[in-house]
């Protein structure tokens, strides 16, 4: 099966032309605390040669520029202000302070699509339509984040209308056993996850490297996790950002931190990197695997520890980054025939 690479290169042309376009009147200088990020991830698992499990996700989203103090009644709506007021963390002196809004969809399927009957020893059908509201706080060495994030799992989130859109589109043959997803359910989770850069070289600009560590955590009906792991990265101006970011919660951190970001500068305006990453969550609920929570439904039982590595590179031209990720994750539940993968492109714009 051929993979989706060759369908994306119009648009990375596009996108490079546009960057090229957009570049030649940058400002010598920006300051990160002024600028917006835009982001758009796509991920499938058709980049590694598969279509189950984790088959398919898209996610959209924007991170203000700094708004110096939440409690700003002209930045935020008043009934906002208690809830920020009272989060830990995120409210800090002398950090830069970002609101984020995302939407997204998430799409599983078990291996066997082209069976109309209930496959029992897989994974159920299941589709996750959300948006998420994020509140950071921020230096150049760490970031605090939690969001929030409100969806809906089951018909009414369209997963088995993009799947086979899509696959009408490239001539796949449709998948057969969404009859069988998850009932609709309201989704609710609230995210926090803590990121550190304990190690960077000394030159802020031309070859160097970083580490970035993070942990947290989610709680709610759709997913309760712990979770810990850590990226590194070199190569050639590096972006003062918190990491290379796949689909994941609390995974927003394309937008630019120290002033020394390429994507700050007009004569520093490129910028390339490959990086590796390890994650793990210890996981006490999945509702993708559990089941709904008021309704009997499909299940599998899930493993408690999943992996993910994740491997890749990114590219900086002027105020766009483009990254492209291999994630390779564990085993999530018992029975799964195989350890699976898929593919994550990441573009952002600040601006």
């Amino acid at each position: 099966m051929n993979g989706p690479l060759p369908q994306l290169r119009p648009a990375i042309v596009t996108i490079l032309a546009l960057a090229a376009a957009l570049g030649v009147e940058a400002e010598p200088v920006r300051s990160p605390a002024d600028l917006s990020t835009f982001t758009i991830l796509f991920e499938n698992d058709l980049f590694g040669d598969t279509d189950q499990q984790y088959t398919n996700g898209i996610q959209i989203g924007w991170m203000s520029p700094d708004l110096t103090r939440y409690a700003d009644a002209e930045r935020l709506p008043d009934w906002l202000l208690p809830v920020v007021a009272r989060l830990p963390w995120i409210n800090e002196p002398n950090t830069q302070r970002n609101v984020g809004f995302t939407i997204g969809q998430k799409i599983f399927t078990p291996e066997d699509t082209q069976s109309s009957s209930l496959v029992r020893d897989d994974r159920p059908y299941a589709g996750w339509l959300y948006g998420g509201l994020s509140f950071t706080s921020k230096t150049a060495s760490r970031m605090n984040m939690f969001e929030f994030q409100l969806g809906i799992v089951g018909p009414a989130a369209q997963a088995e209308e993009a799947q086979n859109f899509v696959h009408d589109l490239r001539d796949l043959a449709k998948t057969r056993g969404w009859s069988h997803q998850l009932d609709n359910e309201p989704g609710l989770a609230l995210i926090y996850e803590r990121k550190w850069r304990p190690f960077k070289s000394q030159n802020p600009t031309g070859l160097g490297y970083d580490i970035i560590t993070h942990a947290g955590g989610a709680v709610g009906n759709v997913f309760v996790y712990g979770n810990a792991g850590a990226e590194a990265r070199i190569g050639w101006n590096l972006p003062g950002d918190f990491g290379t970011s796949y689909i994941r919660p609390g995974g927003n951190t394309n937008a630019p931190t120290a002033v020394d970001d390429p994507r700050l500068h007009a004569d520093l305006a490129y910028g390339a990197y490959v990086f590796a990453a390890l994650t793990g969550r210890l996981v006490g609920h999945d509702i993708f695997l559990d089941g709904n929570t008021f309704t009997d439904s499909h299940s599998v039982d899930k493993e408690t520890l999943v992996g993910d590595l994740i491997i890749g590179g990114s590219i900086i031209f002027h105020r766009f980054k483009l990254s492209y990720a291999q994630v390779f994750r564990s085993r999530e539940f018992e029975g799964q025939s195989e350890k699976h993968n898929f593919g994550s492109v990441s573009l952002s714009v600040t601006f």
